[in-house]
C-alpha cells in the first residue's frame, strides 16, 4: 500500500525538542509526496466524534526547530480508557474518514503503549497503522539510548543548582532539589553530577539511604557552611506515609503519602503530590538541626528552547520516522542506538503482563556518580 497522508500527534507531557521532530517528520515526508495532517491534543484529536486537526505543510514548519512545547499541542488522553469505551470507535471512524495511512505518535511509553496496540488492532474493528517516536525528559523509554527532551530539561536543573548554591551559602543553609523523573534516576543524576552537588536520592536506590546522606552531610558540614541535595520525584522510602500522617494535621488535613496521590488515566500515579522533597528537607532539619530549604523544579523543566542536542536528536527522530512510515515499517519506534537511529519494535516496550518497561540507570552509571561525587 502507497503512503499517501499520514497524521502527526504530540501525547503525554510537553518537552523541547517536540517541535524539531514535527519539522522532520514534514519535511520528510514532503520528499515522498506524502501529506501530513497535524492532530491537536494529542489522542484526544481523535476519539472525538469530531476530528480536530491542521494540515502541515514544510512551510508551516520551517522556524519551529527553535521552539519549546509544541505547536500541536498535547494532551494525556488514553485513547484505551475504560471509563470512555467509545473512544476506540470514533478513533478509527476518524482515521477512516480523514483517509489517513499512517499516524507517527511522538510520546512517552503511554503514547507509544496505544500505538502499539492500535497497529495491532487490539480491540479495533482493524489495526491502525502506526509509528512511533520516543519522547520524554525522564529519559526512561525503554529500547532508545536517549529520549530528547532530557538534555534541556537537565541543563535547566544544572542551572537551577548553580543559583541555589549562591542562597545556601549566603544562608548558611542545605537546598533541596526536587526534580521530575518519575520511577527512574536519569534527571536528578544528572543534574547532581554535573552541578557538584553534595548528594542524590534516586529510584534506583529506594529506599532512600538516609544514614548514608545524613553522613555525607556531616563530612561536607566540617568543609563549609552550606550543601546541595538532589531529590528524584520517584525517591521512596517506609517513613515517607509515616511522616505524612504526621504532619497532616498541620496542614489542613492535606495527606502527602502516596494513597492520596491521584492516578492518571494510564494508572500512573501524579508523583509531584507526595512532596518527597519536603520530606527530605524534614529529615535533614531534623537528624542534623541545620537549617534546610526546598525548590521544586517541577514544570520549569519542560518549557524553552531545546538545547542543540535536542534540537538535532529531535529532527533524527522525525526524519526516521517519515521514513518508516513510507516503507510500511509499522509498529516500530525510531530509536537511537549510539550515534545510529533504528527501528525498535513497540511491542517490545511492554513485558509479558502489558506493563510498560522503565529504563532506569544501570549499575554502570550509579558507579559512576558514586565516584565522582565523593
Amino acid at each position: 500500500m502507497a503512503v499517501k497522508r499520514i497524521a502527526v500527534l504530540t501525547g503525554g507531557g510537553d518537552c523541547p525538542g517536540l517541535n524539531p521532530t514535527i519539522k522532520g517528520v514534514v519535511t520528510r515526508a514532503a520528499d515522498y509526496g506524502i501529506e501530513v495532517l497535524g492532530l491537536q491534543n494529542g489522542w484526544k484529536s481523535l476519539v472525538g466524534e469530531t476530528p480536530i486537526y491542521t494540515p502541515l505543510t514544510v512551510d508551516d514548519v520551517r522556524p519551529i526547530i527553535k521552539q519549546g512545547g509544541t505547536i500541536l499541542h498535547t494532551s494525556r488522553t488514553n485513547a484505551y480508557d475504560k471509563k470512555h469505551p467509545e473512544y476506540l470507535t470514533n478513533l478509527v471512524k476518524n482515521v477512516d474518514d480523514l483517509n489517513i495511512d499512517a499516524i507517527v505518535a511522538i510520546g512517552g511509553d503511554d503514547t507509544l503503549s496505544v500505538a502499539s496496540r492500535l497497529t495491532k488492532g487490539d480491540g479495533v474493528p482493524h489495526p491502525v497503522p502506526c509509528v512511533g517516536v520516543p519522547k520524554t525528559m525522564d529519559n526512561d523509554v525503554h529500547g532508545t539510548d536517549q529520549c530528547f527532551g532530557f538534555d534541556t530539561a537537565t541543563t535547566l536543573a544544572v542551572e537551577a543548582v548553580q543559583r541555589l548554591r549562591d542562597t545556601a551559602d549566603s544562608h548558611n543553609r542545605v537546598i533541596v532539589l526536587e526534580v521530575f523523573g518519575r520511577k527512574a534516576g536519569w534527571t536528578a543524576l544528572f543534574t547532581a553530577v554535573a552541578a557538584d552537588a553534595d548528594y542524590v536520592l534516586i529510584p534506583e536506590r529506594n529506599p532512600a539511604d538516609l544514614e548514608g546522606m545524613m553522613a555525607k552531610l556531616r563530612e561536607v558540614r566540617k568543609r563549609r557552611n552550606y550543601a546541595l541535595v538532589v531529590v528524584a520525584e520517584g525517591a521512596d522510602h517506609p517513613d515517607l506515609d509515616v511522616w505524612a500522617e504526621e504532619i497532616a494535621k498541620g496542614l489542613n488535613g492535606t495527606r502527602l503519602g502516596e494513597a492520596a496521590v491521584e492516578i492518571d488515566s494510564f494508572g500512573h500515579p501524579i508523583l509531584k503530590e507526595r512532596r518527597v522533597g519536603d520530606w527530605c528537607a524534614y529529615q535533614i532539619k531534623k537528624e542534623l538541626n541545620w537549617d534546610t530549604r526546598v525548590s521544586v523544579m517541577a514544570h520549569l523543566m519542560r518549557g524553552g528552547e531545546p538545547t542543540l542536542v535536542d534540537r538535532i536528536l529531535g529532527a533524527r527522530l522525525g526524519i526516521a520516522a517519515a521514513d518508516y512510515a513510507h516503507e510500511g515499517k509499522f509498529g516500530v519506534m525510531a530509536a537511537l542506538h549510539g550515534s545510529a537511529v533504528e527501528p525498535f519494535p513497540l511491542e517490545e516496550l511492554t513485558d509479558a503482563n502489558g506493563k510498560s518497561i522503565t529504563r532506569n540507570l544501570s549499575p554502570e552509571w550509579l558507579q559512576f556518580a558514586d565516584i565522582i561525587m565523593k
